[in-house]
């Protein structure tokens, strides 16, 4: 048959079948024998095995010989020593050899490891930083990278870099010698160390193997554009996420943006659940967010969270509880937390129930930004002004008086002693404030600073003691509490004293009928709003404040009062205004949603501004000008227990209250407030120990307060 076909088809039935006929041929030939070694293994352990060699010239020789049954098992066990070893030829060889050259096998990984930052020369004279053996272990002992015992094996790993990358290794130049010791604590060195896991990164995971480069280096694994790629080998749904986000898309080409270790840091990383990760998240925010972080934390949210509130992750919204975790977008994007469809939902994880108008609240509000915030802005500086004017008005006012009372006591030294021990003298005392009165100038008293201690560290929130007091407290939580407890009480007398108001208006209503003329007088109602033993205002103020200016500037006679003061009569009218300016701020802080029912969300950002400068100055003002003016003149010095006992001296009458006293006169009422009989005596010891306890707590928290304001002036 073959004789019929063609000569050409034969030849290339010939050609196809010759693979397959050589292939048989090969598998049925003898095996090629491989040519022995120049120099047997066991002529080099003749030396080798038991070799000894002095560490130094002087010391005595250490063994440094190769284990036979170690290398037999180790990675290289079925080599020969020639393989690795190749300039020798011959058992008999010179002691001075070059070293084995691990590139003849292990060509890609040497070429990566010479363009490495462990294979490159260092300017100190070192060849290179590490060499093969630096990580692997000792060559002839080398074991399999996953094998248990392995230097680079998983769980071995981060001791063999401690070698060099821990503690002071400055005879290298290494930074960051800590980094080992924070990695173990990190969230991945739990991983490994605490829990047993091998999916937790090491070393090699993040910063490569024989490829590692120096971060600042663009081809790095832990540079900055190549870290979401690095993360993301394991974090794969995050890196997704964060690549769609304002991080992962740079605005404009080079613009720098936030890498997974601006957020989670590179060997600190924590939980992100944990309170220390919340407590610290607006740091790393405001990093590159610098404005924005000052603004957010002259919010209740920004204080409390840097005065250490934040133990859980519901207490106090950071950062990205409103912006987001690695999903954050621009507000405008229909999938930002911050869009108009979803930010009710967002602030409703913590304020449950509110509706649109709160979250027209404005947590980054400057109130010095008068164009994006005008109605913020004007608020800030009509407060701004009125801290000040009152401050200078009354600073002037104190700073002449203590003139006065200075060129006073200077002429007649003698003649003022006398005078002052008179005033203090209570062998005839006049009743001038009754019990109840006083208790509510206890609960004042009491309310008031209890308000200061607990929100003056909020006002103050950047200074260590605001934080040392609210850690006596219990915590910014616990401050709250009892902030809320203090405004109680305050409504408390407030209201008190209004009901009394009220129902002395109500005896003195309506016309009485002159006995002798028998014609209707109206003056009991008008006499009980504007006569002299009211508390309003009136032109006898002024008159009275003219007078005292021009005895001041030595013009005219020391003047004498009434049952009140101008001064008196301002304390009194700025009480009413204090409570009602704070008090109704404090209430729209204490219940933004129901308030936000009827008024929109910025109106929150007012009530900031009001509150805490409107506090700001009470307080001074308390501190300072009501404690001169009542306790630290030098007639009163050191303090007036008027309130505790609720009597005068007849010599305080005569001298600074000599109008009131010719009124009770010429009234025949003098005997009404004669005080006869007190138990005065034996409480003055407990009621002077109580008012050098607020006095001094106040001084206290008045130094407290300068110096938190000057040390914020400085930065």
């Amino acid at each position: 048959m073959n004789a019929l076909l063609p000569r050409n088809v034969l030849l290339l039935l010939a050609l196809l079948a010759l693979p397959g006929l050589r292939a048989a041929a090969a598998e049925n030939a003898p095996a090629a024998v491989k040519a022995p070694p120049a120099v047997p293994n066991s002529e080099c352990m003749d030396c080798h095995e038991a070799e000894f060699k002095a560490p130094k010239k002087g010391l005595p020789p250490v063994w440094i010989g190769v284990r036979p049954e170690l290398f037999a098992k180790s990675v290289h066990g079925a080599l020969n020593c020639v393989d690795c070893h190749a300039t020798i030829k011959e058992s008999t060889h010179d002691s001075k050899l070059p070293p084995a050259q691990c590139a003849s096998c292990h060509e890609g990984a040497a070429r990566q490891f010479a363009t490495s930052i462990h294979g490159v020369k260092w300017p100190d004279g070192l060849a290179v930083a590490a060499t093969c053996a630096s990580c692997h272990g000792p060559t002839h002992e080398l074991r399999p990278v996953k094998h248990i015992d392995s230097p680079v094996a998983k769980f071995n790993l981060l001791a063999t870099c401690a070698q060099c990358h821990e503690g002071d290794k400055t005879k290298i130049g290494l930074k960051n010698g800590d980094a080992i010791a924070h990695f173990k604590d990190s969230i991945h060195g739990q991983g490994l160390y605490k829990m047993g896991l091998n999916v937790s990164p090491s070393c090699n995971d993040c910063h490569g193997v024989h490829d590692i480069k120096s971060i600042k280096d663009a081809s790095a694994h832990t540079s900055r554009a190549a870290l979401s790629q690095t993360c993301g080998t394991c974090h794969v749904g995050v890196a997704k996420t964060y690549a769609a986000s304002v991080h992962g898309q740079p605005a404009k080409p080079g613009q720098k943006i936030a890498v997974c270790t601006d957020c989670h840091t590179a060997h600190d990383i924590e939980r992100p659940g944990s309170a220390h990760f919340k407590q610290t998240s607006d740091q790393k925010c405001g990093a590159c967010h610098e404005e924005r972080l000052a603004n957010y934390r002259e919010t209740y949210h920004g204080k409390a969270m840097l005065l250490g509130q934040a133990k859980s992750a519901a207490e106090v919204a950071a950062c990205y509880d409103c912006h987001g975790h690695h999903d954050i977008l621009k507000h405008t994007d229909p999938g930002s937390k911050l869009s108009a469809g979803r930010i009710v939902q967002t602030c409703a994880a913590c304020h449950q129930g509110v509706n649109t108008a709160f979250t027209q609240y404005q947590p980054h509000a400057d109130p010095t930004d008068g164009k994006n915030y005008p109605a913020l802005h004007w608020t800030y500086v009509a407060m701004t002004s009125l801290l000040v004017g009152v401050f200078a008005f009354f600073g002037v006012h104190t700073l002449l008086w203590i003139t006065r009372f200075a060129l006073t006591y200077l002429r007649d030294p003698a003649g003022f002693r006398a005078a002052r021990a008179a005033l203090h003298d209570e062998t005839e005392t006049y009743r001038r404030f009754n019990p109840y009165e006083r208790f509510l100038h206890m609960l004042v008293v009491m309310s008031f600073l209890a308000l200061v201690l607990t929100g003056m560290p909020l006002k103050f929130y950047y200074t260590d003691w605001a934080r040392a007091m609210f850690r006596l407290l219990g915590g910014p939580e616990a401050a709250r509490v009892l902030h809320h407890l203090a405004a109680l009480v305050t409504f408390l007398y407030f209201g008190l004293h209004l009901s009394s108001l009220v129902r002395g208006l109500w005896r003195n209503r309506g016309a009485v009928r002159d006995p002798v003329t028998g014609r209707f007088e109206f003056g009991r109602f008008w006499g009980a709003v504007f006569g002299p033993d009211s508390m309003v205002p009136s032109f006898q103020d002024l008159r009275d404040f003219l007078a005292h200016v021009k005895w001041f500037l030595g013009r005219g006679p020391r003047p004498s009062w009434d049952r009140w003061t101008y001064w008196e009569r301002f304390d009194y009218l700025a009480v009413f205004w204090g409570v009602g300016i704070i008090g109704l701020s404090g209430l729209v802080l204490w219940f933004p949603k129901f308030f936000t029912l009827f008024l929109p969300g910025w109106l929150i950002n007012i009530a900031v501004v009001i509150h805490s400068d409107e506090a700001l100055l009470a307080a001074g003002f308390i501190f300072t000008f009501h404690f001169f003016n009542t306790h630290f003149r030098l007639d009163k010095f050191p303090m007036d227990t008027v309130i505790f006992s609720g009597h005068v001296s007849k010599a305080e009458m005569l001298t600074e209250r000599r109008r009131w006293y010719d009124r009770l006169v010429a009234s025949g009422k003098l005997e009404q407030h004669r005080v006869i009989h007190t138990d005065w005596a034996a409480r003055r010891t407990l009621y002077k120990s109580l008012g050098f306890i607020f006095v001094g707590l106040g001084l206290l928290l008045l130094g407290l307060m300068i110096y938190a304001l000057l040390s914020r002036l400085g930065h």
